[in-house]
């Protein structure tokens, strides 16, 4: 017997014909002998319409305490309609929002971007197992929280959160995330018609992924994804929790602070217009790329590009830079700087601005700090290095 956590996204609820599609699936299951407990969203665009609705009807008097309120009545609905279509399938089953007592995600105050109390929340979710035992199965409001006897919202993602946290909660076998697509694909197949399924993905792919874009699911759901616990995206038109999609594997990597081991230096050619010039920046990465030296960042800029490079390969990229210079029209000089430390930060909760703050207090000069939605690149003198890793282990 396994313990299954089910989540049906908008669109797998996004009518009656597919509320009763999704519920087939699940008791399919539940006649099998497993626990499943279904985590819903808000039928598809009902939160959208409710928002419009607010918007038009209460302008900027709307308080967060009524925006969660009203927001949340689309969970409440879908609930409702779940579990009373499983029942008439012959399922025992019951529907959970934040007024039942056994409402199992508690947070702080916060009604629109809510933190998870995982102390309260844990102990509650241990409910869950009682109705599982008894052969229920729980229908659960996604997205949603609840401070004392407020509701709360858990913002973007909020569905695939909460479903995440109970699989960890109750150390489920599956947790299955029922969607309008029939998995990971290798790209957009809106884009490029040849995207192909992918079986698996790890969770450090998975969250790249969602943070530049995919919508498939939240990254933020993933720190709460249990490296024991499988984990699969799968399309609700199959109407079976055990057809093929894609799988999301291992843990959440917590990557530490990274300092490269050796100096890096960067070479600078300037010239003017050059972001402009078609075919200037692979010229200049492909004279590193027939060289074997290996390029870490690029920097371009409107009369300027920056090559970071290790510095042991400065010698022989620094004087194939010039005769390139020499030689290009539109270029007129080329420079090298001191030796530098590069320092690699990964994370989604980088806070760029008290790292800026913290190296200029100690009086450390970033040569560049690059930020993405994931990662921050620093660069500072190379005698600084050890001394920056340090500062920015204290401001985490």
């Amino acid at each position: 017997m396994d313990i299954i956590v089910a989540k049906f996204g908008g669109t797998s609820v996004g009518n009656g014909e597919r509320i009763k599609k999704a519920a087939q699936s699940i008791a399919k299951e539940y006649f099998k002998g497993n626990q499943v407990v279904v985590v819903v969203s808000a039928v598809n665009k009902t939160t959208d319409d409710l928002i419009n609705l607010m918007n038009d009807a209460i302008t900027n008097n709307l308080t967060a305490k009524q925006h969660a309120e009203i927001v949340g009545m689309g969970e409440r609905t879908s609930v409702r309609l779940f579990s009373a279509t499983l029942e008439s399938l012959g399922v025992k089953s019951i529907f959970i929002d934040p007024y039942n007592d056994l409402w199992p995600i508690i947070t702080d105050s916060n009604y629109l971007e809510a933190k998870i109390n995982m102390e309260k929340t844990t102990e509650k979710i241990q409910n869950l197992k009682i109705l599982l035992n008894q052969g229920i199965v729980p229908v659960i409001c996604g997205f949603l929280g609840k401070s004392g006897d407020q509701i709360t919202t858990l913002g973007r993602g909020g569905s695939d959160i909460t479903a995440f946290l109970i699989g960890e909660c109750l150390n489920a076998n599956e947790v299955i995330i029922v969607t309008d697509v029939d998995g990971v694909l290798s790209t957009d197949p809106r884009k490029i018609n040849e995207a192909e399924l992918l079986e698996s993905i790890t969770v450090g792919e998975m969250v790249a992924l969602a943070t530049h874009g995919a919508q498939v699911l939240h990254p933020n759901a993933l720190d709460y994804k249990h490296p024991d616990i499988a984990a699969k995206i799968i399309n609700f038109n199959y109407g079976d929790l055990t057809s093929q999609g894609t799988y999301i594997t291992g843990p959440k990597e917590v990557i530490p602070i990274d300092m490269f081991k050796n100096p890096v230096t960067s070479i600078t050619v300037v010239g003017k217009g050059l972001l402009k010039e078609i075919g200037i920046i692979s010229s200049l990465t492909n004279i590193l790329l027939d060289n074997d030296i290996n390029l870490f960042k690029l920097n371009p800029h409107h009369n300027s590009i920056t090559i970071f490079i290790d510095k042991k390969d400065s010698a022989k990229a620094y004087p194939l830079y010039h005769d390139f210079v020499l030689k290009h029209e539109g270029l007129s000089s080329i420079s090298q700087s001191h030796d530098l430390a590069m320092i690699s930060l990964t994370g989604p909760e980088l806070d760029e601005l008290e790292i800026s703050k913290t190296l200029t207090k100690n009086n450390i000069e970033a040569e560049l700090i690059n930020i993405t939605k994931t990662e921050i690149l620093i660069f500072v003198d190379w005698n600084d290095g050890e001394k920056t890793c340090k500062l920015i282990e204290n401001i985490n």
